[in-house]
């Protein structure tokens, strides 16, 4: 399928930045058909997770380069850098002017500049979505630039640009595509249409990510997640996410800690308190019964419940040795912090229930 994007691109543009992932040569194969089809090209390396300083040295460079044309090869840092130096391309200004929550309120109000997402990680979904992440290291979060018009015009889904990721990437980003199908099927905003993307990938992710975590080259098993993060992209997009997201950004923003890791190791643990809230105060929230069905496609057993639920996604962070949260230097006395910036994240507002201080403290006490 990459052989394909050439031709493509160049009906968009003629100078291309490229962002990559930390590792440039693996775009090699990509940047030989953008040449051969006299695409010039301009590269951009992401080392870790995108910040505000990355997205303006971003689009400095494609501005000096006169590029006309945005390509994101890689994991989410990638896509999410490409779609903010997209954006800031032809809208000007800072990304802090623009930045949810911390932003100076300004809109984006161009269209971004023409923008290719080709994702190589299976586990954001970021090709489809209409935000970018980036870390404000001085303010100490991790919070979106946002807008219809960051939209991608064309994402490249192809999984074997998976077959090498590390059996350690596989499964932090393979629980962070669980993620977002799970919290976009219990979410407040959730509908018909989202929540059969949602059945879809979680049924996918179910029977693969093991599969995949084993054996690299399992072509069917990398279809399945990579179809399933894709899937997760058009849910969260149109359903909005729920508390494990509304705390990733505030520890992601604190410590290096790795998103999907992070996602995968709250997971378990918000599904358990957001169950027992429920059943307390709003027992007859259709999100019960939801969660049900989630243990039921995860265990494979139509008798399973919700208590499985949390059974699989907890099981599956030890077996996929995905490290719990205090090996990123997160401590007790880190907590009112954490939960003070959670509280009023933008995921946080899409969860079944709203959290008290207590419960929330008692998933970061499960994650720790």
């Amino acid at each position: 399928m990459l052989r394909e994007l050439g031709s493509i691109a160049a009906e968009m543009g003629r100078r291309a930045f490229v962002v990559t992932g930390r590792t440039i040569t693996r775009a090699a194969p990509l940047l030989g058909e953008l040449a051969d089809r006299g695409i010039e090209c301009v590269t951009f390396s992401v080392d870790g997770e995108p910040t505000t300083s990355v997205a303006r040295e971003g689009t400095k460079r494609a501005l000096e380069a006169n590029c006309d044309l945005v390509i994101g090869f890689g994991g989410g840092s990638a896509l999410d850098t490409g779609k903010a130096v997209a954006a800031l391309l032809t809208n000007g200004g800072e990304p802090e002017d623009y930045l949810e929550v911390i932003g100076r309120g300004s809109q984006l109000t161009r269209p971004s500049a023409p923008l290719v997402a080709v994702p190589t990680t299976a586990g954001t979904g970021a090709e489809v979505t209409r935000n970018a992440v980036l870390a404000s290291p001085e303010q100490g979060v991790k919070v979106s630039l946002r807008s219809p018009i960051m939209l991608p015009r064309l994402a490249l889904v192809d999984p074997e640009l998976t077959y090498s990721l590390p059996p350690q990437a596989t499964a932090s980003t393979g629980l962070d595509a669980l993620t977002q199908l799970v919290e976009p099927y219990v979410s407040i905003r959730s509908n018909p249409v989202t929540d059969a993307l949602c059945r879809e990938g979680i049924h996918r992710v179910a029977r693969s990510l093991h599969r995949a975590y084993e054996r690299g080259h399992d072509a069917a098993a990398r279809e399945d997640m990579m179809l399933a993060s894709l899937l997760g992209g058009l849910a969260l997009a149109n359903a909005g996410l729920g508390a494990v997201h509304g705390f990733a950004g505030p520890v992601g923003g604190m410590f290096p800690a790795p998103h999907g890791a992070i996602c995968a190791r709250l997971l378990p643990h918000v599904i358990a308190v957001n169950i027992a809230a429920l059943r307390k105060r709003l027992p007859q929230s259709v999100a019960l019964k939801r969660y049900d069905e989630i243990g039921q496609m995860l265990a494979g057993k139509p008798e399973a419940d919700a208590e499985d639920a949390v059974a699989w996604t907890e099981q599956t962070c030890e077996t996929l040795h995905v490290p719990p949260l205090g090996s990123y230097g997160i401590t007790l006395q880190d907590f009112p912090a954490l939960i003070e910036r959670a509280a009023v994240a933008s995921s946080m507002k899409s969860n079944p229930i709203q959290l008290t201080t207590d419960e929330m403290r008692q998933i970061l006490e499960r994650a720790l």
